[in-house]
């Protein structure tokens, strides 16, 4: 506990929490910047819209490979250099993405974004482990804002450049930005201590005990999977949908639709704040019906901008103060495995974005709009469905 309180002294200043906040909007943004340029894509390759979309599946596919596989080394050695390293191949799949001539490539070179952009999720252990116990929940949700204004950005950031540029030009600024941000962690972040002693082996064998052992983690791990499976289902058929009457838009206004959804990344703040004041199943269940809202917005008025602006603002709101809640709930226990529970927790929380992505594709080709909404509600149900049996179970609640 006193070297706790002496990192704590020692590097948790502001000046690392804003780094690590828009370093983690930054590098995350990678996973999404492809999502309003896909039917741009689709029609240089003359790919089927369904076949393109495998690009944004692959990406979270990656995502959560490289969660599973790369994230718990956060805990067996110093972050500062797996972050750096990591960050090399970064820029290497974004420069291969760029240059890509075939569906085949672009998909692979996908996968290989989101399998390194995973550095968003070394700094919010990072955040909750030198935190002080009634400031985990604040700082986490500022480094979650950074993260969810970095995806949403994202979307705006490449529908605009992509219509005006092209969606190559998109992905050459990513890589420039990387190199940028790799040099300022390099002179900033602070080294962390490991915190783990044995082999890789054992280290992920560990993963599998935590999650065997504490059942808070896994019904916190299923709501984000099927949270975010919902959300996903939407961005993923969004600029589907915007290309067809009576939008007849394109990867602009895709884009910068992402804007409306400022307002939920920023409420992943202000859930952190009253986390410890307010109880976590009212917050998660209050965030379920507020994406079943959206989806009904959607429903009823999706074929205006009144209707679309109205439910991303509430799909948004509900997944990130839902997604917040789950990652405060993940870190209240075994702070020197930090990493690798967050690994069980966003492992299955991309799980459900790429099921999302590819469901929603297939909704979309079959069943159109319709469809999309749907199979977004049904997500959300679920999850609604399995919190209010679970959650008020004395071996579910979390310690």
């Amino acid at each position: 506990m006193l070297l706790a309180k002496e990192e704590n002294e020692q590097y948790l200043t502001k000046s690392t929490l804003w780094l690590m906040a828009i370093g983690a909007g930054l590098v995350v943004a990678n996973n999404y910047y492809n999502q309003p340029l896909l039917g741009m894509i689709a029609k240089e390759l003359e790919e089927s819209e369904a076949e393109t979309s495998r690009i944004a599946m692959f990406t979270q596919i990656g995502y959560a490979v490289g969660l599973l596989l790369i994230i718990p080394l956060g805990d067996m050695f110093k972050r500062k250099k797996i972050i750096l390293i990591d960050f090399i191949f970064i820029i290497l799949s974004l420069l291969i993405f760029a240059c890509s001539q075939s569906l085949t490539v672009m998909v692979t070179a996908s996968f290989f974004i989101g399998l390194t952009s995973v550095v968003p999720q070394i700094f919010v252990p990072i955040a909750a482990q030198l935190s002080k116990p009634e400031e985990k929940g604040k700082n986490v949700g500022i480094v979650m804002s950074g993260l969810l204004i970095g995806i949403l950005a994202s979307r705006v950031f490449s529908g605009l450049l992509g219509e005006y540029l092209g969606w190559r030009e998109v992905f050459y600024i990513a890589a420039a930005m990387m190199l940028i941000l790799a040099v300022l962690i390099a002179c900033l972040l602070p080294n962390m201590q490991p915190t783990f002693k044995g082999t890789y082996s054992q280290l992920m064998r560990s993963i599998f005990r935590y999650t065997k052992e504490i059942p808070s983690l896994r019904l916190a791990s299923l709501r984000g999977a099927l949270g975010f499976g919902s959300f996903s289902i939407f961005w993923t058929t969004l600029t589907f949908r915007l290309e067809q009457a009576p939008f007849f838009q394109g990867s602009d206004v895709a884009g910068s639709l992402g804007l409306v959804g400022i307002a939920g990344a920023l409420a992943a703040s202000l859930v952190g704040y009253v986390s410890g004041r307010i109880n976590k199943n009212m917050v998660i269940f209050i965030a379920c019906l507020l994406m079943i809202l959206s989806w009904c917005i959607f429903g009823f008025g999706g074929n205006t901008y009144i209707g679309l602006i109205a439910g991303i603002i509430f799909l948004d709101m509900g997944l990130q103060g839902m997604h917040v809640t789950n990652q405060t709930i993940v870190f209240s226990s075994h702070p020197e495995a930090s990493n690798r529970l967050n690994t069980v927790y966003m492992v299955s929380y991309f799980i459900g974005g790429s099921a999302g992505t590819f469901i929603g594709g297939i909704a979309w080709q079959h069943y159109g709009w319709n469809g999309v909404v749907g199979v977004g509600c049904l997500f959300v149900f679920a999850c609604l469905l399995i919190h209010i049996l679970l959650c008020n179970k004395r071996k579910y609640q979390a310690e």
